[in-house]
């Protein structure tokens, strides 16, 4: 039987060997351990950033999977170092800083957690500024191995929620719903809080002072180079788009930016 699929997601980058040491980090322990890296371009200590990438991601793994999050600026703190089990079967593993709580929830949430306090699972060696490698690998790598998750240290009944993604609101009695962008990605797109589900069959759509009209489109060709568009995009979210170009430097706005989708007649 295949161990599960480890997926990695860092905001390490890859000038520095940093996500090389956390891979062999987890292969010492588990050889035969297949890794998937997610992104390692969080950038840098931006938590919810990474929670966000997290959330988009994880559905697209079998059930039981682990997943190794590592965007944490309380290295090293008293912050706690986790790992959950959700409702689904998958198992995350990272700091208990707000980063795996979205993808969390999206998995079924909370079934069983553990503060991974007991150094018996850790690596040999035991830096306070390189958890990734030194703490969270090595235990991934346990469980890959079959370690099961209460062995890995103190029953936790609840994790830290620092943050949360806002939820759309109704506004004018329900005849428009206003949400924001959560996330630009590489392509300049905004993607936004608002679920397709939630909206109407067409609409027009504001991003701060501009407005992009007869939304949804089905793609991205469906206008001339250069023009904006919306359409849903693949996490189900609403984004907001230039055909051929960046959304969010064309209209100079990003994440956290007002969105507010009303019905045409």
């Amino acid at each position: 039987m295949l161990p599960p699929l480890i997926s990695l997601l860092t905001d390490f980058g890859l000038t520095d060997t940093y996500v090389g040491q956390m891979k062999a980090a987890i292969l010492r322990v588990a050889p035969h351990a297949r890794l998937v890296d997610l992104t390692h371009a969080v950038p840098a200590q931006d938590v919810r950033a990474g929670a966000f990438l997290l959330w988009s991601a994880v559905e697209a793994f079998a059930e039981g999977s682990l997943h190794l999050a590592v965007v944490d600026p309380g290295v090293g703190s008293a912050r706690r170092a986790v790992a959950v089990r959700s409702h689904r079967g998958d198992v995350l593993v990272g700091p208990d800083n707000g980063l795996l709580v979205p993808a969390l929830l999206l998995l079924g949430g909370l079934a069983d957690a553990v503060e991974l306090n007991d150094p018996a699972w850790w690596g040999p060696r035991r830096s306070r500024t390189f958890h990734g490698r030194d703490l969270f690998a090595p235990v991934v790598g346990h469980l890959a191995a079959g370690v099961p998750l209460e062995k890995l240290g103190r029953r936790l009944e609840r994790l830290e929620t620092p943050f949360t993604f806002p939820e759309p609101r109704e506004e004018g009695g329900g005849s428009a719903l206003v949400g924001e962008v959560l996330h630009v990605d590489t392509y300049g797109n905004l993607i936004t809080n608002l679920p397709v589900a939630r909206l109407p069959a067409r609409f027009d759509v504001q991003v701060g002072d501009r407005l992009v009209p007869g939304a949804p489109l089905a793609h991205y060709q469906a206008v001339a180079p250069g023009e904006l568009l919306s359409l849903g995009g693949s996490t189900g979210l609403l984004e907001v788009s230039v055909r051929d170009g960046d959304a969010a430097r064309v209209l100079g706005v990003g994440r956290g930016t007002r969105v507010r989708v009303a019905a045409r007649g």
